[in-house]
């Protein structure tokens, strides 16, 4: 019978936290923007943020997205990096 030995613990502990440093970083520059049909900001947070609302209040959270989308707003995913992604409300 083989025995499994990693090479070195630490090695693996360093790619862990890397991988969650990067997942951080990616959802602070990451943002939702929320904007009416006039196309003005209503509501823009960090992706991380957003995250943590909905983990502390997930049936707030998906009752301010049912309004969102039945106000005829629009959700966007920005990165301040790459070009917005929208999500089309009149298709949802």
């Amino acid at each position: 019978m083989s025995e499994f030995k990693p090479e070195n613990p630490r090695v693996a502990v360093d790619a862990v936290v890397d991988a969650v440093r990067g997942l951080v970083s990616e959802g602070i520059n990451r943002r939702v923007v929320v904007r009416d049909s006039k196309d003005d900001v209503v509501l823009e947070v960090p992706v991380a943020l957003g995250l943590v609302a909905v983990l502390a209040a997930p049936v707030v959270t998906v009752i301010g997205t049912g309004v969102a989308l039945a106000g005829k707003c629009g959700i966007t995913l920005e990165n301040r990096q790459r070009p917005a992604t929208t999500v089309d409300t009149e298709q949802v």
